[in-house]
């Protein structure tokens, strides 16, 4: 148990740095904006494990390394958001029942459903989350925030290569026959 007396932030609280030179109000935007991207990411990680742990079938391999590439991949950008968000001066969203509450994005249910539903809603999620990074990285190039816009940018690329992805193991093609899917 921590011994420490006093508390040196308050979680709500965006103490803007002097060293990156963003007046108080834009960095306070900024910091909510990468919370929310945070707690989005952190939501499509959950998701995303639990389809890489339940994933069954003839192409459960491809699938099963692909979902924990993804995750992994979520799991690094939420790193990365949270790092920058203390960086401007904010305190990143931490335990699960605030990033649950401050994720603008709901996972499906706790129930395991076939891999083509599965895919199909990680598609959506991340599309949700491609489409509010899009808005969070012109917020951060609005602001003269160059170094946030690309690393949004560059999680951004990453995020909509994982979705492209999906939609191709969406595709009709597939090995297994038709009879097996009946």
């Amino acid at each position: 148990m921590s011994t420490q007396k006093s508390v040196r932030q308050q979680a709500d609280e965006v103490e803007a740095t002097e060293a990156l030179r963003l007046d108080q109000e834009k960095t306070e935007q900024l910091v909510e904006a990468l919370n929310t991207d945070l707690a989005a990411t952190y939501v499509l990680y959950h998701q995303l494990k639990k389809h890489h742990w339940n994933v069954e079938g003839a192409e459960f391999l491809s699938v099963h390394e692909f979902l924990g590439e993804a995750a992994e991949d979520a799991e690094e950008a939420a790193d990365e958001i949270a790092e920058r968000a203390q960086a401007l001066g904010g305190v990143p969203l931490a335990g699960g029942k605030r990033l649950e509450e401050n994720a603008p994005v709901s996972p499906e249910g706790d129930d395991v459903y076939d891999i083509r539903t599965s895919l199909h809603n990680d598609m959506e999620l991340y599309g949700d989350i491609i489409e509010m990074v899009r808005e969070h990285v012109e917020l951060a190039r609005g602001f003269g925030d160059h170094a946030t816009a690309e690393m949004l940018q560059q999680i951004l690329i990453e995020t909509e290569e994982h979705a492209h992805h999906i939609e191709h193991y969406l595709e009709d093609d597939t090995l297994v026959l038709e009879s097996a899917t009946n």
